[in-house]
C-alpha cells in the first residue's frame, strides 16, 4: 500500500481537507487517511488571463485556498479542478462545447505543511497538478438537455460527473480517472511520500526512483519533529555486516509496525457515518422548508443570517447554523454578502415553483417522519403504523389519515402534485397514446398528469376521477391554458362508484397502496369498463428481483419505497412478473414496460376479448 509508511506519521498530525467536495472526502477516506474538513473561504476569482496555462491557474487557486485555511487552522490539504455551471443554460453551453471533443481536466493540489515558532505560523507549500484527457461522444441536443434537467451538472465542477450519469457522455479517458472525479489520489500519495519520506543519499546511489515506495529500513529514522531528521550515527567501517543485520532487523520491525497499523486502522467508515447521520440532514432540509427559508431567498439578493432570522421569527445563532448546513448540502450559496438560493432551491424547494417539492417535503416532515419512528413495530407486526401515530384505530386509511381535515387533505394533494409534476411528461410520452381519444386518470388527484396528457395529445379528452373532497380542491391546482377544455373532473369512489367511460385508463401510483384483494377488485372494475382494444396504463415503482442490479442506487430507493409502503399503507411494491400475472387475470395482455428514470416504471397493457 503506497501510503502505508506515511500513515503512521500522519496519525500524530492534524490533517485538514480545505474543500467541501464529498467526492474528495470519499477518495481520501478510501485511501485510509483520517482528516477533518474545513472548507476554504478563498474566493475563486483569480484572473485566468494572467496565467499561461490552465494548470497554473488550478495550482495557484488550490494554494490560495489551502493557505487561507492554514492561517486559521494551521495545517491543510486542498484542491480545485474546474468551475461549476451557474445555471442550466450555462451547463448546457458548457456540455455543448465538450460534445464530440477531447478536453483536459486539470486539478491543482497544494499541501501546506505548518509549524509554529515563537507563536508565529510557519508554512511550507508543496504544490502539483494532474492532467487527465477526456473525450466526449457526439451528443444530441435532446440528450444534453435531459442530462442538464437531471440536476447532476449543477453541483459538478466541469458540468458533469464522470462517476455517475455523466459517465454515459464519455467516450474515452487517458490518465487518472479519480482526477476527473475530483482528486488525483495516485499523484497525491507519491507527493506525500516525497514530503515525509525523502530519499537518503545511499538510496539515490542505489538508483531508487524518486517516486517509488521507500525502503522500510529508513522509516524509523524519520523524526517526529517537523523539519527534523535522524542524527548521523557514529559507525566503524569494520562493522558493515552488523550494520546490514541491523538494517534488516530495522526493516522487519518497520514492516511489522506497518502491518499492525493497517490491522488496527480499518478503512474510515465515511459511507456508514453518512447513513447514520443522514436523518439529521433530512430534518434540517425539512425545517428550512417549514420556515420558508427558500421562499424568502428566491430571486433575491444575498441576505445575512440575522436578517433571515428576524423574518422567519427564529434565533440568529440557530438560523445561521441551519443556513450553514443548507449551504454545505448544496442548497444555498454562502458569500460575504450573505446567503442566497441555488438553482436547485429556486426550482424545487421554494413553495411557489412549477416543479416545487415543498408540499412533498412537508408531507414527509408532518407524517412520514413520525411514522418511521414506529418502524420497529411495523417490521414486527407487518402492518402500517397510523394507529400508533394518531393514537386511535384507523378504519379508513385515506379518510382517517390523509383526508381527516381540510389541512391534511391539502397537504397530501400538494405532495402528490409536486411528485407527479416531476414525471408527468415522461409518463405521457413513454408510449404512443395518440390512438386513444379519451382517458380516465383514476385517483388523478390534482390533475397534473391529466394536463400533461392533454398537452401531448390535443385530440384526447381526459377525465380526472377521485373522491369528492379531492375534486372539490383539484381545480385550484389547474393553471389556465389551452388544455383546460380537454380536462374534466368527476367525483366518486373507485372501489364503489361507476368509472367514467374511456378508451384508456390510467392508474398512477395507485395499486401499491392496496393489498392484493383490493387490487383485484379495482382491476376487475377497470376491466368491466373496458371494451376490447382499450388500454390500461400503470405507473409504479417495480420491485427489483435481484440485488445484483447494476444501478444499486435505484435499487436502494426502490427497496426504501417498499419499506415506506409497509409503514404507511396497506399495500406493497410488486415486481414486473407480479403485475403481469395480475393484469392477465383480468384480461389485459400485450404488456409493454418502459423505465422512466428515477424509480418509476410505466406499464401499458391492452384489453383483449374473452
Amino acid at each position: 500500500m503506497l501510503l502505508c509508511p506515511v500513515i503512521g506519521k500522519l496519525l500524530h498530525k492534524r490533517v485538514v481537507l480545505a474543500s467541501a467536495s464529498p467526492r474528495r472526502q470519499e477518495i481520501l477516506s478510501n485511501a485510509g487517511l483520517r482528516f477533518e474538513v474545513v472548507p476554504s473561504k478563498f474566493k475563486e476569482k483569480l484572473d485566468k488571463a494572467s496565467f499561461a496555462t490552465p494548470y497554473g491557474y488550478a495550482m495557484e487557486t488550490a494554494k490560495q485556498k489551502a493557505l487561507e485555511v492554514a492561517n486559521r487552522m494551521h495545517q491543510t490539504v486542498g484542491g480545485l479542478i474546474l468551475e461549476k455551471p451557474v445555471d442550466k443554460q450555462d451547463a448546457y453551453r458548457m456540455l455543448s462545447r465538450l460534445s464530440g471533443r477531447e478536453h483536459s481536466v486539470f486539478t491543482g493540489v497544494a499541501i501546506v505543511h505548518c509549524s509554529s515558532k515563537d507563536h508565529q505560523l510557519d508554512t511550507t507549500v508543496s504544490e502539483f497538478y494532474e492532467e487527465t484527457k477526456v473525450k466526449f461522444s457526439e451528443l444530441s441536443e435532446e440528450l444534453l438537455w435531459e442530462y442538464v434537467h437531471s440536476g447532476e451538472p449543477m453541483d459538478k465542477a466541469g458540468g458533469y460527473g464522470i462517476q455517475a450519469l455523466g459517465g454515459m457522455l464519455v467516450e474515452s479517458i487517458h490518465g487518472d480517472f479519480l482526477n476527473v472525479v475530483g482528486f488525483p489520489l495516485n499523484h497525491f500519495c507519491k507527493q506525500l511520500v516525497k514530503l515525509y519520506y525523502p530519499p537518503r543519499p545511499e538510496d539515490l546511489r542505489r538508483s531508487v526512483k524518486h517516486d517509488s515506495i521507500p525502503a522500510a529500513d529508513t522509516f524509523e529514522d524519520l523524526s517526529d519533529v517537523e523539519g527534523g531528521g535522524s542524527e548521523p550515527a557514529q559507525r566503524d567501517a569494520s562493522s558493515r555486516d552488523e550494520k546490514a543485520e541491523a538494517g534488516e532487523a530495522g526493516q522487519a520491525a518497520a514492516e511489522a509496525e506497518c502491518h499492525r497499523t493497517r490491522e488496527t486502522l480499518p478503512p474510515f467508515p465515511t459511507r456508514l457515518l453518512e447513513l447514520i447521520e443522514g436523518f439529521m440532514l433530512s430534518k434540517a432540509l425539512f425545517t428550512a422548508c417549514k420556515l420558508k427559508v427558500f421562499d424568502l431567498l428566491k430571486d433575491e439578493a444575498p441576505q445575512k443570517a440575522v436578517d433571515i432570522a428576524s423574518k422567519v421569527d427564529a434565533s440568529a445563532c440557530g438560523t445561521e447554523r441551519l443556513l450553514d448546513i443548507c449551504a454545505a448540502m448544496g442548497l444555498l450559496e454562502k458569500t460575504e454578502q450573505g446567503y442566497s438560493n441555488t438553482e436547485t432551491a429556486n426550482v424545487y424547494l421554494a413553495s411557489d415553483g412549477e416543479y416545487s417539492l415543498h408540499g412533498f417535503i412537508m408531507h414527509n416532515n408532518d407524517l412520514t417522519w413520525n411514522l418511521f419512528t414506529y418502524l420497529e413495530f411495523a417490521i414486527r407486526e407487518g402492518t402500517n403504523q397510523h394507529h400508533r401515530a394518531l393514537g386511535k384505530k384507523v378504519e379508513d386509511l385515506f379518510q382517517d389519515v390523509y383526508y381527516q381535515s381540510p389541512e391534511t387533505r391539502l397537504r397530501f394533494m400538494r405532495a402528490m402534485h409536486g411528485m407527479t409534476k416531476l414525471t408527468a411528461c415522461q409518463v405521457a410520452t413513454a408510449f404512443n397514446l395518440s390512438h386513444f381519444s379519451s382517458a380516465c386518470d383514476v385517483g388523478g388527484c390534482t390533475g397534473a398528469l391529466a394536463r400533461e396528457l392533454a398537452r401531448e395529445y390535443p385530440r384526447m379528452q381526459v377525465t380526472v376521477f377521485d373522491l369528492p373532497d379531492i375534486i372539490e380542491l383539484a381545480a385550484h391546482f389547474q393553471p389556465p391554458g389551452p388544455q383546460a377544455g380537454q380536462i374534466h373532473f368527476a367525483a366518486g369512489d373507485f372501489f364503489r362508484d361507476p368509472l367514467p367511460s374511456a378508451e384508456l385508463y390510467v392508474l398512477c401510483r395507485i395499486l401499491h397502496d392496496w393489498p392484493d384483494d383490493k387490487v383485484h377488485k379495482l382491476l376487475s372494475r377497470v376491466a368491466d369498463s373496458c371494451k376490447p382494444g382499450a388500454g390500461l396504463l400503470l405507473v409504479e415503482t417495480l420491485l427489483v428481483e435481484t440485488l445484483l442490479d447494476e444501478e444499486k442506487r435505484v435499487a436502494q430507493r426502490t427497496l426504501m419505497q417498499s419499506l415506506n409502503m409497509l409503514v404507511q399503507t396497506e399495500g406493497k411494491k410488486r415486481s414486473l412478473g407480479e403485475y403481469q400475472c395480475l393484469l392477465e387475470v383480468h384480461g389485459f395482455h400485450q404488456v409493454q414496460v418502459v423505465h422512466l428514470g428515477g424509480v418509476l416504471d410505466a406499464i401499458l397493457a391492452t384489453k383483449v376479448a374473452p
